[in-house]
């Protein structure tokens, strides 16, 4: 699909061409406001010296990345309103919070969320108030700040966000600004790549702006300390057309500073709209050079040059509060408040403390105000799925459940094949070079794998306008689908499961986020990010140990219960039915754990949504347990590989002791184990002792680690009683019945549980658990002779019809 999106000539608008002077003045009102954030309580307009009194207890915030924020708003604001140009800002540096709320402020947008932050002088003061202060609003660019999509704690993060959101976005730029104190993340230098997937025919552009301020908290940068030769040479070798603007140093007038970059800023914007064009109109397939600027600037410009006798603007000491001791040094109070007049705020802002009427030269209207830009509160363009019907893809049931055996992933790729059919522009895919990997391959039938680099014959797939991206980096992976989310879109995004441990950062922070966004009242719900997690521990005996680990799982369970979700879908069928759910679903974290390898179909589709609805329930069919008599033990199981084994188990005990009555349970979401006041979907104590008895044994099949389902139900009345068997951190490179053996998550260990946890079976079947013993060293041995499983435990487990 090829969008054509108009190039923006410089409008015949009275303000069109705005002066640098105004410029300049925006720049001058952020740093007064951003200053004022992080130090002031009272006296926000100096009307009288400053005291003691004036100053915060605790000043917390980071000056040092602050006034090169604010200068690049300042400039992309001149842009917008000479251009009209839909653009986004993404603040990378960590904590620079106090520009881009002051800027929001200066928009207007601010105040129209939050009301009580008035434009004036008492807003103002209520504005350095809340400033990383209790009750207030964090230090770092945040959910709370109008026009973000980054948050600034999560160092790294930046660039991926910024190409996430511009994909099928074709209007949109991404101005993404990029500390190098960030630049040295593994992400970040990674994401520098992304500009080889952007298609400039439908999607929007991002344009990077390093700033080179040449420290981080306590060292220099990397990139700040090379030649400008390398420097241009490792932008070049990425694929970038790169421009160098410096200034500030020693002195200089920063008049001078502001024309080079409005001309260097012209120029990238140029090229942008002559790239665009060129792809949309004259149809070249050539990958472009896309535009980036390195801004080489002093760290805490402006701020205090030398603080008791030592330096500090352009260097390190900058980086946080210049100055620490406000409230019991009188020379430090002094130097704040010359700080503060030398920005001269009686020309920034009216006697009431309103922005003067010079900074609406500069200012943006609207929705083109990057702080109240559409794109930055994604919930506000987010249309819901087309979800197409899963009848057509559903796997039908023969007279014997197990017996059609079918990969999972590969079922769900065929309905995913006719999701992103149904829905071209706003669905896409991530992962790290794996999508055949784990049987999701049919997709490509209707699109391919967004590519702009070269194309040789024995590529399959590849394709300029593909709807997925496949690059060998979790994190990149991640944040794209981050980006893409924020910006109302939908996605999903597969791995390896031991895998995404690569990612537990970012899946900390973006539940961070969304927790945070859930208290923000016109912050519009976004899509959630669902994981789909196969290659899994259980499955993963040809590669090893290093590929063995469901530990993502306690992970996720960390984070708020109002955001994660966890789903164990125990056969094909209701992996399609958790799959569509998971994409209806808003402002979650849901995490799919399916396999991709052969297994029985065990549940209708119909069965697969009323299981999928209850999250656990009793399959009888599964079990031996009589209608009007309470079980004598429950065999409880979450995860396919599991559920295959438990109900392998059962089928054993109803041979060798048909007087056992056991109850099956099988648990498809796993947050169903905890406790109602704990999580959303956790069962109350009367359903929950209802499937789980209040004082029989309960012998638990899991997927995980066994811990975790120890910490899901240690309030309920039975746990005493649930003995877990799962992953132990017992692997190697094996066949998959001795994984399963390694562990003791076999069949026969399950039936041995059993005959020792239930009172009247330890003796008298006795001679039946030494056999299940024999089992196990009998496989043991034929594994090590043979190179393979025995056939009886590699098909699926003889059951009854469908009657049951």
């Amino acid at each position: 699909m090829t969008v054509t999106s108009p190039v923006h000539p410089a409008a015949a608008d009275p303000r069109s061409t705005v002066s640098l002077a105004a410029v300049d003045l925006w720049w001058r009102a952020a740093n007064y406001l951003s200053v004022g954030q992080i130090y002031l309580l009272d006296d926000p307009l100096l009307e009288r010296p400053l005291a003691r009194d004036d100053v915060k207890p605790r000043l917390l915030g980071h000056w040092g990345t602050t006034p090169a924020l604010n200068f690049v708003w300042a400039h992309l604001n001149k842009l917008i309103v000479e251009r009209e140009t839909n653009v986004i800002y993404i603040a990378g540096p960590g904590h620079g919070g106090p520009g881009v709320v002051a800027s929001a402020w200066l928009d207007g947008t601010y105040s129209e969320l939050f009301p009580r932050i008035t434009r004036d002088g008492a807003g103002m003061k209520k504005l350095f108030r809340q400033f990383s202060f209790p009750g207030g609003i964090p230090s770092h660019a945040a959910p709370e700040t109008p026009g973000s999509i980054n948050e600034g704690g999560e160092l790294g993060y930046s660039l991926v966000h910024a190409y996430g959101a511009v994909l099928d976005n074709p209007s949109l730029v991404a101005a993404c600004v990029v500390g190098d104190g960030e630049a040295e993340t593994a992400t970040l230098a990674a994401s520098w790549h992304l500009n080889k997937f952007l298609d400039p025919a439908s999607d929007g552009a991002v344009l990077p702006i390093l700033n080179l301020n040449g420290y981080k908290i306590a060292n220099p940068t990397l990139l700040a300390r090379i030649p400008e030769e390398e420097l241009l040479a490792l932008f070049t070798g990425y694929g970038y057309s790169a421009r160098i603007v410096a200034g500030g140093f020693d002195g200089e007038d920063p008049a001078a500073v502001h024309e080079r970059f409005a001309a260097a800023l012209a120029e990238a914007t140029d090229e942008i709209e002559a790239i665009q064009h060129a792809a949309r109109e004259g149809g070249e397939t050539a990958r472009p050079a896309w535009p980036m600027l390195i801004l080489k600037t002093p760290k805490g410009w402006t701020g205090p040059k030398v603080v008791d006798g030592l330096p500090v603007e352009n260097t390190w000491r900058s980086h946080q509060v210049p100055l620490s001791g406000v409230r019991d040094n009188p020379e430090h109070l002094a130097q704040l408040e010359e700080w503060l007049r030398s920005y001269r705020p009686e020309e920034l802002f009216d006697a009431d403390g309103r922005p003067v009427a010079g900074l609406d030269a500069v200012r943006p209207t609207g929705t083109l105000r990057m702080s109240d830009n559409p794109h930055a509160n994604g919930g506000l363009l987010r249309r819901a799925l087309d979800l197409p019907p899963l009848e057509p893809r559903a796997v039908p049931m023969g007279e014997r459940r197990g017996a059609e055996e079918v990969e999972p992933t590969r079922v769900l790729g065929r309905w995913l094949r006719d999701l992103m059919a149904a829905n071209p522009h706003d669905f896409r895919l991530f992962g790290p070079d794996e999508v055949e990997s784990n049987r999701l391959g049919d997709v490509y039938e209707v699109t391919g794998k967004q590519w702009q680099g070269e194309v040789l014959p024995t590529d399959l797939h590849l394709d300029r306008e593909g709807r997925v991206i496949e690059v060998l980096s979790e994190n990149l992976a991640q944040g794209l689908l981050e980006g893409y989310l924020l910006t109302g879109r939908h996605g999903l995004f597969t791995s390896y499961e031991a895998f995404i441990h690569v990612v537990d950062s970012m899946f900390n922070q973006y539940a961070k986020w969304l927790e945070s966004a859930a208290k923000v009242d016109w912050r519009r719900p976004v899509s959630s990010f669902t994981y789909l997690l196969s290659s899994h521990v259980w499955r993963q005996d040809h590669n090893g140990f290093s590929h063995q680990d469901p530990g993502f799982l306690d992970h996720v369970v960390n984070k708020q219960a109002s955001i994660v979700r966890i789903y164990l879908p125990p056969d094909a069928n209701s992996l399609l039915v958790t799959a569509e759910h998971c994409f209806a679903t808003r402002d979650l974290v849901n995490v799919i754990v399916a396999g991709k390898h052969p297994t029985g179909a065990l549940l209708s589709l119909e069965e697969a949504r009323t299981h999928g609805a209850r999250g656990a329930s009793v399959w009888e069919w599964a079990g031996t347990e009589r209608v009007g008599e309470e079980p004598e033990v429950v065999v409880a199981c979450a995860g396919d590989v599991p559920t295959v084994e438990a109900v392998a188990a059962v089928q054993i005990l109803r041979e060798q002791i048909p007087d056992l009555g056991v109850r099956f349970v099988n648990v498809v979401d796993l947050m169903r184990l905890q406790d109602a006041s704990e999580h959303p979907h956790g069962l109350d104590e009367a359903s929950f002792d209802a499937l789980f008895t209040r004082d029989k044994p309960v012998v638990f099949a899991f997927h995980g680690y066994p811990s975790l389902i120890h910490r899901l139900t240690y309030r309920r009345a039975n746990h005493a009683n649930i003995h877990v068997r799962g992953f132990k951190e017992m692997g190697t490179t094996t066949t998959p019945f001795d994984m399963l053996m390694l562990n003791d998550l076999d069949r026969f260990r399950l039936v041995m549980d059993v005959i020792r946890r239930v009172p009247r079976l330890s003796t008298a079947y006795a001679g039946l658990s030494q056999r299940m013993d024999d089992e196990r060293a009998a496989h043991r041995a034929y594994t090590r002779e043979h190179g393979e499983d025995m056939p009886d435990v590699t098909g699926f487990p003889v059951l009854g019809t469908m009657a049951g």
